[in-house]
């Protein structure tokens, strides 16, 4: 029987470049990886359009509209993107902004509020620093270029103090004129690096963060990675087989990476960070599988619920694709 033919859009990440390369094959399965570097445009295809087989798709999105019964897809426990977010609150340093409660009040930007990165950044300001989030007057665009309405909008139910920027202004702009105080989301302001009057919430994001996964164990997911459903539902056997396939790949990149004859990475200090990154993380900070997760995802429903994004909490084992590869082996 020949292989089944399968595609997958997903970002250019090194943790998937052997899938990409073709060196990692799901099996019985022929993958066409589709690199995309956008992640809002790898979303918008799958879901307006059914593009791709497998899909990269943010997880605040898919939990929201899964658990309305309103997705055509369900995931697989494969995290490909994952970022700390204590570095991705931006300042205009005339604004008063000294500590995270001084937010309280405040003209905040935030490229698309349902945004992953804007629910964890919510998140944490509100169950780790005690902001009121209630109190923020939010706007929304692009970040460094203006932009038209989202076209994948998803609002919380509840009210919200929020306006469109419109297509002619950015929040890079807004925040270095003082327009609005703050900024929040998955890009840096070009601001940053070429205004004296904008700078981060945490200079030392780096040690905010490490503490903050020490205190915790989370290292905030961004994006999960779904099959559509009716193939899932004609052929279960794929999404095993594409899961041991992402797992093979990033146990690839994780070793590669550690290779001492030269740099993999254009990193000048990229031994020493794996080093940080074995010490912090015992040595595999993209772990896939949902028991190795579940404070981070439960996190995040509460973070989805406490915004509104969810009328109940749901319990993560709903949400995904049950793997036996992800188990525990046992002896027979």
């Amino acid at each position: 029987m020949p292989n089944l033919k399968l595609s997958v859009g997903c970002g250019p990440y090194d943790r998937t470049e052997a899938l990409r390369s073709g060196i990692v094959q799901p099996e019985g399965i022929d993958l066409t990886y589709v690199p995309i570097k956008s992640p809002p445009e790898v979303f918008a295809r799958m879901v307006k359009h059914n593009a791709f087989d497998f899909s990269e798709m943010s997880t605040s999105m898919y939990l929201t509209l899964r658990a309305k019964n309103e997705f055509p897809f369900i995931a697989l426990p494969v995290f490909p993107s994952r970022v700390f977010r204590h570095g991705f609150i931006f300042i205009n340093k005339n604004s008063g902004i000294k500590s995270p409660r001084d937010l309280e009040g405040k003209k905040i930007g935030v490229p698309e509020y349902r945004q992953t990165a804007a629910i964890w950044i919510r998140g944490i300001l509100q169950h780790e620093y005690g902001v009121d989030m209630d109190t923020i007057h939010w706007y929304e665009g692009g970040a460094n270029v203006p932009r038209e309405p989202d076209v994948l909008d998803l609002r919380p139910d509840r009210e919200i103090d929020i306006q469109f920027i419109g297509p002619e202004k950015s929040l890079n702009d807004m925040l270095a004129a003082g327009e609005i105080d703050a900024m929040i989301g998955a890009r840096k302001p070009d601001s940053l690096d070429t205004s004296d009057d904008v700078g981060r919430l945490f200079p030392n994001y780096r040690d905010e963060e490490k503490a903050y996964f020490k205190k915790t164990g989370i290292f905030p997911i961004m994006h999960t990675l779904v099959i559509n459903e009716e193939l899932y539902k004609n052929q279960p056997w794929v999404a095993e087989s594409v899961y041991k396939a992402f797992v093979e790949a990033k146990a690839l990149c994780l070793e590669e990476m550690r290779f001492s004859g030269t740099m993999r990475y254009a990193l000048p200090w990229l031994f020493a960070d794996i080093d940080e990154m074995d010490e912090v993380f015992g040595g595999d900070p993209f772990a896939y599988g949902l028991e190795q997760n579940r404070p981070t995802l439960e996190a995040l429903i509460t973070y989805l619920h406490d915004q509104k994004f969810l009328a109940e909490k749901v319990a993560i084992e709903d949400m995904f694709v049950p793997m036996v590869t992800s188990m525990k082996k046992h002896d027979p």
